[in-house]
């Protein structure tokens, strides 16, 4: 046996089933209105529809309340077109409703949207003609009733914020026939008041019929064609007009449009100030690059001064005469130590050199002392010489020879030969 399903389950094939039918999904709804709600926190509208046999809750959120036709009351006869949905948290069947007017006034509303579209293609809308609102107005103009609660609120937030601008009344009428074309008027006159800067126009609260004239085209051209910036506030903040589209500035209400045009002193005070002390910035700082400014003049200047210059290229001269005379230390101590090695390296040479040679000279002493004909007469031999001091080698050399000397080891013997006949040739000495 099956478990069934869930709530949620269920809320969701409601849902579905809401949705798959195409009447359900864009329905308008003829009713009067019951236990109205506006929920300040989200902006949104909760209410009931009913009629004299069964009732449906209603939601209309904040982006669609914005663009309504009206607010409604409780017992508002309403036209509401929408869709219906279920919330699936509470399984409550709900119309949320896209958009509202009054139950037998869609003539207005059809002429007011036909007119809203003929003028915004006009470029009367467009935000390139909207004139700057000037940040204290010498006077500003205000057109409404005389008698209205419009004008006793401007004068309350004009007067709390800066009494000191004045304002000139054009009173007419806000309401009824003809009263589009007597405000047209007002605009043309008020922009003749001499020294004016900022006309504000509007009223209170009331329904679609009472706020029907601000809806003129007359009026929208007087107040497109006005060279004095104009401010709409008209109504409630979800009241909205042809004029507040036309307006240099849209104010939700008469008092905040004072709020928007009177300046309030002590915010000006504070801003006066500010600009005090912005501009005392601004010279002092402008005082200080001045200074700057002369403090290097004057150092170029003396810079360039022929003093300067002369000492300048003195004091140069002196460096490089340190510098020279310095380098000029450095080459003679380099050189003088090159020369001490030089002189070292040659003595190290000539040493090694006579050490050479000294030793090569007892080699060749040796040598000579072992050829030496002493060595020979110190075995006991001797040298014959002549008289020229020339040595006799041969023996017959000697027989021709009479006197000749012999050296010995210790000495030398001069000798006479006598020659005598001895055998074998031999002389007698």
């Amino acid at each position: 046996m099956s478990d069934g399903i869930s709530v949620s389950e269920l809320n969701r094939l409601i849902s579905e089933s809401l949705r798959r039918e195409p009447r359900l999904r864009n329905v308008t709804v003829t009713a009067e209105v019951s236990g109205f709600k506006h929920q300040l926190s989200s902006g949104h509208w909760y209410f009931t529809l009913k009629d004299a046999q069964a009732s449906v809750a209603c939601v209309m959120f904040r982006q669609n309340t914005f663009h309504a036709a009206l607010k409604p009351r409780d017992g508002d006869q309403v036209i509401v077109t929408g869709y219906v949905e279920i919330y699936a948290r509470d399984g409550k069947v709900q119309l949320y409703v896209m958009s509202m007017k009054e139950a037998g006034a869609g003539s207005l509303y059809e002429q007011f949207e036909a007119l809203k579209r003929k003028l915004e293609a006009e470029g009367l809308f467009d935000p390139g003609r909207k004139k700057l609102l000037p940040q204290i107005p010498r006077k500003v103009a205000v057109i409404t009733s005389a008698s209205g609660a419009a004008l006793h609120d401007i004068l309350n937030v004009s007067g709390a914020r800066n009494p000191a601008i004045p304002i000139t009344l054009v009173p007419c009428t806000v309401q009824g026939a003809g009263a589009g074309k007597e405000l047209a008027d007002a605009i043309r006159l008020a922009e003749r008041i001499p020294e004016t800067d900022v006309i504000i126009i509007g009223r209170g609260g009331g329904s679609q019929e009472d706020l029907w004239c601000f809806n003129d085209e007359a009026l929208a051209w007087a107040i497109a064609d006005c060279p004095i910036p104009v401010v709409s506030g008209v109504g409630h903040e979800v009241d909205f007009t042809i004029c507040d589209f036309v307006a240099d500035v849209r104010a939700s209400t008469p008092s905040n449009a004072a709020e928007i045009v009177f300046p309030d002193r002590r915010e000006l005070r504070g801003r006066k100030r500010l600009a005090e002390k912005e501009l005392l910035r601004a010279v002092t700082e402008r005082i200080h690059r001045g200074t700057t400014a002369l403090m290097a003049a004057r150092e170029k200047l003396q810079l360039l001064s022929p003093e300067r210059r002369i000492l300048r290229l003195t004091d140069r001269a002196h460096q490089e005469r340190m510098r020279l005379t310095q380098r000029a230390a450095e080459r003679i101590q380099r050189t003088e130590h090159a020369l001490g090695q030089q002189r070292t390296d040659l003595c190290y040479r000539m040493d090694r050199l006579m050490q050479g040679k000294e030793f090569e000279l007892r080699r060749a002493e040796e040598k000579l002392k072992a050829i030496s004909p002493k060595r020979v007469l110190e075995r006991g031999y001797a040298l014959v010489y002549d008289d020229q001091d020339r040595v006799i080698p041969e023996a017959g050399e000697a027989r021709r020879r009479t006197e000749m000397r012999l050296r010995f080891r210790d000495g030398e013997v001069e000798v006479c030969r006598k020659e005598s006949k001895a055998q074998d040739g031999k002389a007698d000495l």
